[in-house]
């Protein structure tokens, strides 16, 4: 069995806006969504760092309190964004819980700001301390929280991913829920992945030098994906969400439909589990071109990972002349938002959909002045209005995990 797949909804939270009409008008007036870091008692005061990617408004969370009791911040992001795709797409409760829809969501660790509380008792001499840990802290700080607070809310009884392999999850889990339906083992997925404000997540990147800190007074100045005076990635929160569903099933019930997911790939470095590979990125992205049967040289747009560290970009802008030539164009969305961390694949996923209906390619932000070690690529350096066809969503995690998710516009 061989199935299409399309995608019926779409959803996101950002540091650049929550709805889509408030992201696109990020992306064509270059709105930036970086913010200075929030003081912090355990950590700002150690930090390098001090900008991050910032949900700073508010969400309209509307959740009964049954559900509530078992969520960290995380599983709230994630369950507005499957809220709104599962209305969006208009799929009727009784299929929802059918057993028919599953669900393929992730995080990179749970709820930190829920962890970091119960480590607090563990070193705490006081017994008043350790007492206030929670009955249900365990349910919002484990790493399937999102995936399982999601099946909760909406009563779905399919299939359940929940992976956790860093900047790759969601994309990860965007690419299982299609070959779940592919292969004809669910009729639909709402798929995707979130990360919460913590310092802790930028206490780990600032300790290995690869956090940006040189625009800590101009925190709208940084991240620079493949810029000359890139100096590290920019921790970020949020989460992306879609609906996807068996092409015949979607079609018959007259669904909207936003796109298709024509392919995915996923391999490994088998290396270090820190730098990036050249090898393990450029054969990513030849497995994902053979899923998606289509020529390199027809794909518009590369949604590239580019986290503005110092070889990473090169590593994959040297990746995609190898495999794509110059054919297509590139932008590496980051520069809005910071690195969203489990959440980054779908909500890239997500941006690219939107730009891809309304007919628009935003820039690179804050890409002023290309490092020649990342040219020989179409870098997309000013808003193109030009309707587009084909993309792929790069993405790449520690333990040398690399994603490619490849989305057509549906006509």
């Amino acid at each position: 069995m061989n199935r299409r797949v399309v995608i019926t909804a779409a959803a996101a939270i950002t540091p650049i806006g929550h709805r889509k009409d408030d992201i696109l008008d990020s992306l064509t007036n270059g709105v930036s969504g970086v913010k200075p870091l929030r003081e912090d008692k355990l950590l700002s005061g150690h930090l390098h760092s001090k900008v991050f990617g910032t949900v700073d408004y508010d969400i309209p969370f509307d959740f009964k309190r049954k559900y509530r009791k078992t969520m960290g911040p995380v599983a709230y992001y994630a369950c507005q964004v499957a809220k709104e795709v599962i209305e969006q797409s208009g799929l009727p409760t009784d299929f929802v819980t059918s057993g028919r829809l599953g669900v393929s969501f992730g995080s990179i660790h749970g709820s930190p700001t829920v962890q970091r509380g119960i480590y607090e008792c563990f070193f705490s001499d006081s017994d008043e301390t350790y007492t206030s840990i929670n009955a249900v802290d365990y349910l919002k700080s484990m790493v399937h929280t999102t995936a399982v607070n999601i099946t909760k809310m909406f009563g779905i009884t399919g299939r359940v991913i929940a992976s956790s392999t860093a900047c790759t999850t969601s994309s990860q889990c965007v690419g299982f829920g299609y070959e779940t339906i592919k292969f004809g083992l669910q009729d639909a997925m709402l798929c995707g992945g979130a990360d919460e404000y913590d310092t802790t997540t930028v206490a780990v990147f600032d300790n290995l030098l690869a956090c940006s800190t040189d625009f800590n007074d101009t925190p709208h100045l940084t991240p620079r994906p493949f810029d000359d005076r890139r100096d590290g990635l920019v921790v970020g929160e949020g989460a992306g969400a879609v609906m996807l569903e068996e092409y015949e099933f979607a079609r018959k019930r007259g669904a909207e439909i936003l796109g298709e997911v024509i392919g995915f790939s996923c391999n490994n470095n088998g290396g270090d589990m820190i730098l990036p590979n050249a090898q393990g990125v450029t054969d990513a992205i030849r497995l994902g071109i053979d899923s998606a049967k289509v020529p390199a040289g027809s794909v518009d747009l590369v949604s590239a990972h580019a986290t503005a560290t110092k070889m990473g970009d090169v590593v994959e802008a040297q990746a995609i002349r190898k495999t794509f030539g110059d054919a297509p164009r590139v932008v590496g969305l980051k520069g809005y938002m910071g690195h969203t961390m489990a959440a980054c694949g779908a909500i890239e996923t997500v941006l690219v959909l939107f730009m891809m209906q309304a007919g628009i390619i935003a820039p690179t932000l804050n890409l002023e002045e290309i490092d020649p070690r990342c040219g020989g690529l179409r870098h997309v350096t000013e808003l193109i209005e030009s309707p587009f066809s084909t993309a792929v969503v790069q993405n790449f995690a520690f333990g040398g995990v690399n994603t490619t998710l490849f989305i057509k516009r549906f006509d």
